[in-house]
């Protein structure tokens, strides 16, 4: 398929358009015009470009690629090396940031419900149709340390858990947000919520969660936003015939 066909084809699916983004979606750096076999992981750091490189790919899809609001903007050190090695070796890059984490279907919050078996409600940002943090319920009840256990065991990592003596003892209705939703936690107090996952924690967040009684849970903002890329790459090998590899560069945060 040719790069910019993919692009529209991406720009289709995930409407880039309709969320406000604190970096640029889509066709970041661009590459060969044919695209056959593509590379997907969580973030487009010099690892993954590197492993591209040695699979011969012509194209990496990332949640997290380059030109953040804020940074700086001269090509140089880190971002020369990482842009040198696309360039030299014709490799397009492809990102979608928030549009990722919102997709109904393939987005990362989604993935997470499904990982967990959450039931999903709608937005905590109520008249925001594109609200980046959801909330839902489980089936059945669960203590805090079950659902710690459930998250370690989908996510395989060890999430930090705050609770305190006004946290509910069973835990029914959850917020979340992948990456670094934080700041959400006390938007789900509001709601009433029993628990608010993210992948990040502030200092903050701790005296938050302790006084308002709600359960919180940093997972990762790598392990939460690992399967929303892996799951868009799979649709596009199956509804486009791509030859996909998902990478994993290992994240402790």
């Amino acid at each position: 398929m040719n790069n910019l066909k993919l692009e529209s084809v991406l720009n289709g699916l995930l409407s880039p358009h309709l969320i406000k983004d604190y970096c640029p979606n889509g066709l970041q750096v661009e590459g060969k015009s044919d695209v056959k076999k593509i590379i997907t992981g969580v973030t487009a750091c010099q690892a993954l470009i590197d492993r591209a490189i040695e699979e011969k790919a012509d194209a990496i899809l990332v949640h997290h690629g380059y030109f953040w609001k804020g940074e700086p903007a001269e090509i140089r050190g880190m971002k020369f090396r990482r842009i040198k090695a696309l360039i030299e070796n014709g490799i397009n890059l492809y990102a979608y940031h928030l549009p990722l984490d919102v997709h109904p279907e393939l987005g990362n919050n989604a993935q997470l419900a499904k990982l967990l078996d959450i039931e999903v409600l709608g937005g905590l940002e109520e008249g925001n149709p594109n609200s980046v943090a959801i909330y839902g319920q489980l089936e059945q009840p669960l203590t805090g340390e079950e659902l710690a256990s459930r998250l370690a065991i989908a996510l395989h990592r060890e999430p930090l858990h705050i609770g305190s003596e006004y946290a509910p003892k069973e835990i029914k209705t959850i917020g979340w947000c992948t990456g670094g939703g934080q700041d959400f936690i006390e938007l789900a107090a509001q709601k009433g919520l029993d628990a608010f996952i993210s992948g990040e924690i502030s200092e903050r967040t701790v005296h938050i969660s302790r006084e308002l009684g709600i359960h919180y849970y940093s997972a990762g903002h790598h392990a939460t936003e690992r399967y929303g890329i892996k799951v868009l790459g799979e649709y596009l090998a199956k509804e486009h015939n791509f030859d996909i590899k998902f990478i994993d560069i290992d994240n402790p945060v």
